[in-house]
């Protein structure tokens, strides 16, 4: 029991010890790194990375309720999502599915995947190649908007498209 103690100290030190300093490889995290010419990585005026991408191209689109069909609007921002990913041949795509808090675990799981799947569908028709992209579903687990109301639930009916560096996983 006493070594088990130890043990556990020694593990949670060693984790905390290692976020303590995020500039600790210089020039701040990810500098230098894929999609770093005239920026970092998480640079959001650099046209190539992540954070722009984010930030200026769009990473997500609204669903009306209980939808999965696309937008004129969320056509526009998927269109600038294409150009982006065409641009930027190293990054990899996962696409979530998400959804309100109304209705069951189980509809809003497949809910979110068929919105997750709308997307993909629509990137693959804009030219990503469809090897580059992956989908998931975490229907209602994961709002970002918290309350009972028509307003919370409309940010929650999205799709989020996450750009990374490389291959997509398992």
């Amino acid at each position: 029991m006493r070594h088990l103690t130890k043990a556990i100290f020694l593990v949670a030190a060693l984790g905390v010890s290692a976020c303590t300093n995020p500039d600790r490889f210089g020039g701040g995290a990810g500098a230098g790194g894929a999609g770093a010419a005239g920026g970092g990585f998480n640079d959001a005026s650099n046209p190539n990375s992540p954070a722009y991408f984010q930030q200026t191209v769009g990473d997500r689109v609204l669903f009306a309720v209980d939808q999965s069909t696309l937008s004129d609007t969320a056509r526009s921002t998927l269109t600038g999502q294409a150009n982006w990913l065409s641009t930027n041949p190293e990054y990899t795509a996962l696409v979530e599915g998400h959804a309100d808090e109304q209705g069951t675990r189980e509809y809003n799981l497949a809910l979110g995947a068929r919105r997750a799947n709308a997307v993909q569908e629509y990137l693959i028709s804009q030219g990503v190649p469809a090897g580059r992209l992956r989908t998931v579903s975490y229907g209602k687990e994961r709002p970002i908007e918290v309350c009972s109301d028509e307003a919370c639930y409309m940010q929650n009916r999205r799709a989020v498209t996450v750009v990374s560096a490389g291959g997509l996983g398992s």
